[in-house]
């Protein structure tokens, strides 16, 4: 029997399921707000009915306030300032290293906040919050009268000021956890009375639209837990303080698993020296638990590099379609790159074309590669990095292609790719320009037979960049054989198509992540600045 439950095969990839929930202390009231200072390597955590705040590290554990002001969730900002829920005085604040201590938050609209309770930053410094009223009730906090008549959502904007109200006033009977996405588009919110998480999609001002339902139902009535403390890893997925331990859903709301831990649990938190260790903090102690995924990194986790010269290595993210990438924050020399464009021609991934039927247009269209192919192109350039076009070129008849495989005879059957024939020409928006390179191939490799390698060599190029048609074929097949020649393989999945959306995401969740660093246009352009 193993310690943890997978719901789904795929939570297996997260953490093992036999992997032990150790416990590294005990004797508390009720612990909360765990964090992990990314430079000193610590974890801070609460103790609420006993008004006390505790580090724990490699020599143990000790008091570092009291009273505390009943703090509740806690987390750093990009600086290392510590933000910090306070429950007995219905505040947010900013504690200053030197241990200034600054009112964030307080008020809105002329009244107390009720208790700030969780807390999360977003990377352009604004902070957002969730206000339900636990701080005014016996044991949890200070037993004392609300002002306001509603529990809210609120942000902060970068650099200060009031308080935003981010969702309805009666939408949250108790709102408490809250998390990004890994790429900050998404901001999910539970309710603890109302047993479910929300998310919704954060617009370009910071403020919060299209809420809808993520998860429900998060209640047992044989095992303790409510929706509580909550982080979203690096690949999407959102673990949140649930009956009997935490409960882990991918990011389509699917529940995929389940972490069993002694005692209930109320707040989690990614740490350690390569933030794969999970800390809970579960009622009367601390719990830790190896995973096999990191956290979305947050702003405050990227000071990590100040300790040891190097960020948290966060492993792969996901897209929205379904696809692992490689989590941003890369670097690459420009000086050493090359990008490729392949097979994006008529009759590969146009309507009209030879292999229209197989439904290639409609994924290229899905994928926006034409599009985003050019604009990786175009801001190539601006670098001064070298784009070769790889053209499928026969001559009428096919005369030299061996029908040795179902694609070159279909190639023949289907009259494609003929030289000087519409089908064969660039799609519209990919053609060469002056300083551009082109070869032809009659292979599904860019290397078979052709005079790639010569290029690259006589450029000094040893990082390749793929993009193009067929992701499960050209795509592959290229990136194949680059990482076999020595060649270090980039593959921005947005700038790939093939003929459907689940053939893609096989080819670069399975095959590509061996051979390739698989990315996105938007990562890979900011590797380079």
């Amino acid at each position: 029997m193993t310690t943890h439950v997978a719901v789904r095969p795929g939570f297996a990839d997260l953490i093992d399921l036999w992997a032990p929930v150790r416990q590294i202390c005990t004797g508390f009231q009720f612990t909360e707000g765990p964090v992990w200072h990314p430079r000193e390597g610590f974890l801070l955590f609460s103790d609420m009915p006993g008004d006390v705040r505790r580090r724990y590290d490699s020599t143990g554990i000790r008091e570092v306030m009291k009273p505390a002001n009943k703090c509740n969730g806690m987390t750093y900002d990009a600086e290392l300032n510590l933000i910090v829920c306070e429950h007995a005085t219905s505040t947010l604040v900013r504690e200053r290293p030197g241990g200034r201590r600054e009112t964030l938050a307080s008020h809105f609209e002329g009244m107390e906040l009720n208790s700030p309770n969780d807390v999360c930053v977003r990377s352009d410094g604004s902070i957002y919050f969730s206000d339900p009223w636990y701080g005014r009730m016996p044991v949890y906090g200070v037993e004392r009268p609300r002002q306001l008549g509603f529990q809210g959502v609120y942000r902060l904007p970068p650099g200060g000021g009031k308080p935003q109200l981010l969702v309805d006033r009666y939408l949250f009977e108790q709102p408490n956890g809250l998390c990004f996405s890994p790429d900050e588009s998404l901001l999910y919110i539970n309710d603890t009375v109302q047993q479910l998480i929300r998310v919704f999609e954060v617009q370009a001002d910071g403020m919060l639209a299209r809420g809808r339902i993520f998860a429900s139902g998060i209640y047992s009535p044989s095992e303790p837990g409510v929706p509580d403390g909550m982080k979203c890893d690096v690949q999407g997925n959102v673990w949140v303080c649930a009956p009997g331990g935490v409960f882990v859903y991918a990011p389509d709301g699917a529940l995929i698993g389940k972490v069993r831990v002694p005692e209930l649990v109320g707040n989690l938190t990614w740490g350690g020296p390569d933030f794969r260790t999970l800390f809970l903090t579960a009622t009367h102690s601390v719990y830790a638990v190896e995973t096999k995924v990191g956290p979305r990194i947050e702003p405050y986790m990227r000071q990590a590099a100040g300790q040891s010269g190097a960020a948290p290595q966060p492993g792969a993210s996901v897209a929205r379609n379904g696809t692992m990438k490689a989590a941003p924050g890369y670097a690459l020399d420009p000086s050493r790159c090359a990008l490729i464009i392949q097979d994006m021609q008529n009759d590969v991934v146009m309507e009209g074309g030879a292999f229209a039927a197989s439904g290639s247009p409609i994924h290229c269209r899905e994928q926006n590669a034409i599009a985003n192919a050019s604009r990786l192109a175009a801001a190539a350039r601006a670098r001064g990095i070298p784009v070769i076009h790889v053209w499928f070129v026969v001559e009428a008849g096919c005369p030299g292609v061996t029908m040795n495989a179902p694609l070159f005879e279909g190639l023949a059957d289907a009259r494609a790719m003929v030289r000087g024939s519409w089908g064969a020409a660039p799609v519209p928006g990919l053609e060469a320009q002056a300083g551009d390179h082109v070869v032809e191939k009659q292979r599904m490799s860019a290397w078979e037979g052709t005079r790639l390698e010569t290029v690259l060599k006589a450029l000094k190029r040893d990082i390749v960049i793929v993009t193009g048609a067929w992701t499960n074929m050209s795509i592959e097949h290229t990136s194949r054989t680059g990482a076999d020649k020595g060649y270090y393989m980039v593959v921005p999945e947005d700038c790939c198509s093939t003929m459907n959306a689940e053939w893609h995401t096989a080819s670069v969740n399975y095959a590509l992540q061996n051979v390739a660093v698989v990315t996105d246009i938007d990562a890979l352009v900011g590797s380079w600045s």
